[in-house]
């Protein structure tokens, strides 16, 4: 175990990296056999802990991978238990983010949460199509409500142009957004950090730990081009396979933040 995410380990120590380089660079190391027979969850003091065969998982830096929400180590446990001969580190989002938070945003808040405020300094929404209109008009529907809710909740005005010129933003308004991250925890900033990398928008980010829409819907924000040069060009298999993986990290991001409606019986 402790080899394959040896490369999680570097790339913590470089601070949160892209997840689909990441998964690439994963991709290529020889996968360890499965060392355990029995994965269960149990509280301790500060939260629950994700147990191997009666032993905590421990973290690349080997602190104790422990969560403050039970569903949340319950996840991450569905994870470990799922690995069938080898250990794929690719198939474990859940466990990759928290290694994240724990092994380095825990210590790097700031630096973390400066670059989430940077990415809304020049963010993927900002930047509009001129044509066709059928694809600006998209845009429009689907990104117009996401820059109305910011600007409300962040107190500030959003320019918006068109083409790849660089369009400078309101300093007061990137200001709030960076004091606003402060309300959240390392794991909370790790998955916001994870779909502002996949997504290109620190603003659907932050939309998702709201909970200002749902998590389809930033799905679909997302990849309005994307989805556009499908229709038009169709999708090579090795794209797909990208998407497939990025739609998971994504998903996982957003179980991190947003927690689970429990379902109380009468």
């Amino acid at each position: 175990m402790r080899d394959i995410f040896e490369q999680i380990a570097e790339d913590i120590a470089k601070g949160p990296a892209d997840p689909i380089e990441r998964a690439k660079q994963l991709s290529r190391r020889e996968l360890p056999k499965r060392f355990y027979e029995q994965v269960r969850v149990e509280a301790v003091k500060g939260g629950y802990a994700v147990l191997l065969d009666g032993r905590s998982v421990k973290t690349p830096s080997r602190k104790q991978l422990m969560f403050d929400e039970e569903y949340l180590a319950e996840a991450v446990a569905a994870e470990w238990e799922i690995q069938e001969e080898n250990i794929d580190p690719i198939t474990m989002p859940l466990t990759r983010i928290a290694h994240s938070a724990i092994d380095a945003v825990a210590d790097r808040f700031s630096e973390v949460a400066d670059d989430v405020a940077r990415y809304s300094g020049n963010d993927y929404l900002f930047y509009r199509a001129e044509a066709p209109q059928e694809l600006v008009k998209r845009q429009s529907e689907a990104w117009d409500p996401v820059v109305a809710w910011g600007e409300e909740m962040f107190e500030g005005q959003f320019k918006l142009t068109t083409g790849l010129i660089h369009q400078q933003q309101d300093e007061t308004v990137t200001a709030n957004i960076r004091e606003g991250l402060n309300q959240f925890t390392p794991l909370e900033l790790s998955a916001i950090h994870t779909i502002t990398s996949i997504s290109g928008s620190a603003l659907l980010a932050l939309a998702a730990a709201h909970g200002a829409f749902s998590e389809d819907e930033i799905w679909k924000f997302a990849h309005i081009d994307e989805d556009w040069n499908i229709e038009q060009w169709g999708q090579d298999s090795e794209a797909a396979r990208v998407r497939r993986f990025k739609n998971e990290e994504f998903s996982a991001a957003c179980l991190i933040l947003n927690k689970p409606e429990v379902q109380v019986e009468a």
